[in-house]
Formats: C-alpha cells, sequence, structure tokens
C-alpha cells in the first residue's frame, strides 16, 4: 500500500508543472491500473505495509476513488480553459485522493478517523474555492459543522475502546462485543452524518448546489461511502447491541428515504434533485447494514459502489447543460433532446441506472438490499415498495421534463457535446453496467 501513498505523494510537483493538467490524469489512469492488477480479491488483508493494507471492501472503495479522481479531471475542463488556478485545484485534488485512499486502506481504527477527519478540509476548500454561488461558504461552514459535530463523541468513544481493549485494528474488532449504549451512539453517529442518514443530511443538497462539478463528483462519488465503509467496519463489535436498536435506524431510512422520494418530485434544480436522490439511496444502504445480515452487508458494498459510479455520471450530465445554457433551472432545460440529441442517449442510460434497471449494478444492490431488509421484517416490504416506484418516478421525471417539451426560446444556439464530455459519461457508465458480470467479487469480501 505504501507504494501508491508515495506515488501520490511524487506527484505532487505534476500539479505544478506549466501546462501538465491532462498529464494528471494519465497518471491518475496509470495508478487505477497498477492498483487493479495487484488486487485484494478476497476477504483476506493484502499489501499490508505499516497500519496500511486492503481487503476486498477496501480494495473496490480504493479503486471508485482513483477512478473518479481521474474522470474529476476530465470534467473541470473549464478550469483549466480560464486558468482558473488549476495548479492548486489538481494539488488539492490529489490530497483528497491520498486523504481518502490513507482512510479506505487503514487496518486501525484511529488512523481511519484520522483520515475520516483530514478528507473534509480539501473538500471544504474545493467548494469554497471554486463554487459557483455566493453562498457558497455559509455551505461549506455547513458540512464542516455537521461532520465535526458527530466526529467529536467518536474520537472520544475510539480512546475509551482503546483503553479498555488495547487494540484498534480491524482485525481485532470482530472478537469484541459491547452492550455500551453510549459507545453504540457515538461510534456510528458520525458515520450517520456523513452517509447521511434522514434528518442529519441537510448538509447535502447545500454543499451539492454550492460545489464546482468536481466538488459534486467527489461527493457522490467517494465521500458519502465514507460513512457506509465506517459503519460496516465497526458494526461487528455492535452485533448484540444492534438487533435491539436496528429497528430505528431501519425504520428512519426507509421512511426517510420514502419522503426524500417525494421531496425529489417537487424539485425544480437538476442538481438538487439527484442530491436528494443520493440521500435516498443511502438509506437503502443504511437499512441494509442495520439488518445486521450477510446479504445486507454484501448489497451494501455493491449499492456504494453502484451509486458512486451512477451519481458522479449524472451530475456530470447536469453540468454539461449548465456549461451550455448557464442555468441549472428544469423549466430553461426543457427539450434538450432538441439541442444535444445524442447527449439524450446518456441522459437515458444513467437514469435508468439510477432507477436500477438491468444490467446495471444498482438493479443487483437493490435486490441484494430488498432481500436482507424483507428477512428482517415483512412489514418493511410496504416502504421498500414506495421507495422503488418512487425511485423510477423521479428519475423518469428528471428524464423526461429535461429532454422533451417545449424548448426555451431563450437558447439561441445548438452546441452538440464535445468527444471528451462522451468519453467522460462512458467511463461512468461502462463499468456501472459491466460489473455485473464479476459480481461474484462485491458477495465475497465478509
Amino acid at each position: 500500500m505504501l507504494k501508491f501513498i508515495f506515488m501520490m505523494l511524487f506527484m505532487i510537483p505534476l500539479s505544478f508543472l506549466y501546462k501538465s493538467f491532462w498529464m494528471n490524469m494519465y497518471m491518475y489512469m496509470l495508478m487505477f491500473f497498477l492498483f487493479m492488477f495487484m488486487g485484494s480479491f478476497n476477504s483476506l488483508w493484502m499489501n499490508i505495509s505499516y497500519s496500511f493494507g486492503t481487503d476486498l471492501l477496501s480494495f473496490g472503495l480504493i479503486l471508485l476513488s482513483i477512478w473518479i479522481c481521474m474522470l474529476m479531471i476530465m470534467a473541470s475542463e473549464g478550469i483549466f480553459k480560464n486558468n482558473n488556478y488549476d495548479n492548486y485545484f489538481l494539488f488539492l485534488l490529489l490530497f483528497l485522493l491520498l486523504f481518502l485512499t490513507c482512510s479506505f486502506s487503514s487496518m486501525n481504527l484511529f488512523m481511519f478517523y484520522f483520515f475520516f477527519e483530514s478528507s473534509l478540509i480539501p473538500t471544504l476548500i474545493l467548494i469554497m474555492g471554486w463554487g459557483y454561488q455566493p453562498e457558497r461558504m455559509q455551505a461549506g461552514i455547513y458540512l464542516l459543522f455537521y461532520t465535526l459535530f458527530a466526529s467529536l463523541p467518536m474520537m472520544i468513544g475510539i480512546f475509551y475502546f482503546y483503553n479498555n481493549y488495547n487494540s484498534l485494528d480491524f482485525y481485532f474488532l470482530k472478537n469484541y462485543n459491547s452492550f455500551n449504549i453510549y459507545m453504540y451512539i457515538s461510534m456510528i453517529f458520525a458515520f450517520l452524518v456523513k452517509l447521511p442518514m434522514y434528518m442529519v443530511h441537510l448538509w447535502l443538497p447545500k454543499a451539492h448546489v454550492e460545489a464546482p462539478v468536481s466538488g459534486s463528483m467527489i461527493l457522490a462519488g467517494i465521500l458519502l461511502k465514507l460513512g457506509g465503509y465506517g459503519l460496516l467496519r465497526v458494526m461487528v463489535m455492535f452485533l448484540s447491541i444492534g438487533k435491539y436498536f436496528s429497528f430505528l435506524f431501519i425504520s428512519i431510512a426507509l421512511v426517510g428515504g420514502f419522503l426524500i422520494s417525494l421531496v425529489c418530485l417537487r424539485q425544480s434544480d437538476l442538481k438538487l434533485l439527484i442530491a436528494y436522490s443520493s440521500v435516498a439511496h443511502m438509506g437503502m444502504v443504511l437499512g441494509g447494514i442495520m439488518s445486521l445480515n450477510y446479504w445486507g452487508f454484501c448489497g451494501s458494498y455493491l449499492m456504494m459502489i453502484a451509486h458512486g459510479l451512477c451519481s458522479s455520471g449524472l451530475f456530470c450530465l447536469a453540468n454539461i447543460s449548465y456549461e451550455r445554457l448557464h442555468s441549472r433551472s428544469m423549466f430553461l432545460n426543457k427539450g434538450l433532446i432538441n439541442l444535444m440529441p445524442s447527449m439524450t442517449l446518456w441522459w437515458f442510460l444513467l437514469c435508468s441506472s439510477n432507477m436500477a434497471a438491468p444490467p446495471s449494478l444498482n438493479l443487483l444492490g437493490e435486490i441484494s438490499l430488498l432481500n436482507s431488509i424483507i428477512s428482517w421484517s415483512y412489514i418493511s416490504i410496504f416502504f421498500l415498495m414506495l421507495l422503488s416506484f418512487f425511485s423510477a418516478v423521479y428519475s423518469l421525471y428528471l428524464y423526461s421534463f429535461s429532454q422533451h417539451g417545449k424548448i426555451y426560446s431563450g437558447k439561441y444556439y445548438c452546441s452538440s457535446g464535445y468527444v471528451r464530455e462522451y468519453l467522460l459519461l462512458f467511463l461512468h457508465w461502462f463499468p456501472l453496467n459491466f460489473l455485473i458480470i464479476k459480481s461474484n467479487f462485491f458477495m465475497l469480501w465478509i
């Protein structure tokens, strides 16, 4: 693992080279393939160096991180073209990837916590430095305080745990079975905010709307997954107490997911709709983790990977429209099938993946999560039914409202997509729909 961390550190001068914007992207791609072929394809820890190592769970999420960071550079051509501090942007992105890789590959709970919090800083600078609207300061502070407020109890919980059990290694955590409710709440609350669970999700739409396209991609693609990853890691300590309290979180997740799906149907802002749909999907993930069974754990891991690619792709599409029309309003982004007919295909493919149509990974993830939550309680089938139905409804609403309808008369020119944009969307969609062929990897990680 250390060699990849050093590779990122030695890429720092490359960020400041004159006109090395695309060179950085190629290096990320090289790093992706190097890491993929050294993979850990089972539940054993591999690539161990110091306190870093990967098992299948962290392997998939690190791969996703490198992939999304590469696509973020590809999506942010405007920063390079307008000379909008592109060197600092690349430097920040590299540090963000470094922190994410370290947090996913840490084998120690405190190391994970440290990098989990550190990843907040580059994200904050990304939103406040390259965001669009004047409210971005408020959105950044919102993000910071929501996360920090929840994380402080977790730090105290980690210290308490170390004081009592003398080890924080993930490998040994499964030997402990804590019945302490304060410990349970303090350890999972930080991850519930990051996930985000309904009721502590208000920072997410605000951050998404103010962030640049790269900020939205990393938020939806990776940072929400930190919460799910952390829950999957620490829930093994709380299996006994989790049985008694999981009903509370599953109820909030399912009812909240349904309510958020209704909120999606009232959105007139493209980005807000996609951001709220993330909350609904992550509600399913939380339900799967809290059901504490094998299908739920595997399904939530699968859903996190699928949602990372799908949501990131939808934010790219929203940005492509925004660059043409300078508005994210659905009332102005109508009839895009006339402006960019070939882009409509990508809208269709990614919206259909978002509503879990075959052959996307979302479908497999949702089937696993349905299995796990229904096996936990029959009554949950009612809300799961509503959740699945409305996820299809708002995906179709997003697609039909933006692509069809009467074209806005203020649009004077027609511009199709660039090759770069089609490649960007293809690189989101292709792994999302072809990884289902090797879906056994996602089911082997426990």
